[in-house]
């Protein structure tokens, strides 16, 4: 079961994080703040999930350098920046570093709350994604060479007979491998067994050993 979001509001402004809270709190969702980006740095390695919420212009550490960071130990958790007035090259240069989004104040709540549900849903489905990637890369591992070399040959395409000719083992050989590597990737189809190597990246690996 996955544990409940939590999204993390940092902002230097007593009041404007005061008011995100309760705006956040009153919608049901769980929130943490901190007054500074230095703060929030102190927990940021425990964090795995979730989403952070993080005003631009902020005394010591600026929310840019706040989302490098972040970026650096966890590409993968969702951040929304807020800007102000005349921040939008600020704004710009925050979604490219990887932010999910960007707030111009003022923001109205609905606003907040519909990017906030947008970065939830986009944090979901990346640790789906981890997730199955681990387990794929379980089970690549669990695969003898020869079973693995079967399965490169396969996923570029070539035919038993050809995977028997480069192996030098027979076609009737490289049937019981196929065999034994769909039953360890739990695949049921060469189309998921394609699948799961462009997912794990050895796809592009088969083909570039296979020019």
């Amino acid at each position: 079961m996955q544990p409940e979001p939590i999204i993390y509001v940092i902002d230097d402004d007593d009041a404007v994080r005061q008011s995100l809270e309760f705006l956040l709190k009153t919608a049901g969702i769980t929130v943490r703040s901190f007054e500074s980006g230095k703060a929030f740095l102190e927990v940021l390695p425990e964090i795995r999930s979730g989403c952070i919420i993080t005003d631009v212009r902020m005394p010591e550490i600026t929310g840019i350098d706040l989302l490098r960071r972040v970026k650096e130990t966890n590409p993968f958790l969702p951040v929304i920046v807020i800007t102000g007035h005349g921040d939008i090259s600020l704004a710009v240069e925050a979604m490219k570093i990887g932010a999910v989004d960007f707030l111009e104040k003022p923001f109205d709540d609905d606003q907040l709350l519909a990017a906030v549900r947008a970065a939830l849903s986009y944090d979901a489905d990346i640790g789906k994604r981890k997730a199955e990637l681990a387990d794929i890369h379980d089970k690549l591992a669990a695969l003898s060479n020869r079973e693995r070399q079967v399965l490169e040959g396969l996923v570029v395409g070539n035919a038993n007979k050809t995977i028997a000719f480069d192996l030098g083992i027979s076609p009737r050989t490289v049937e019981i491998y196929r065999a034994n590597l769909m039953t360890k990737m739990a695949a049921n189809s060469l189309s998921d067994l394609v699948r799961m190597a462009m997912i794990s990246g050895l796809l592009d690996n088969a083909g570039k050993s296979g020019r």
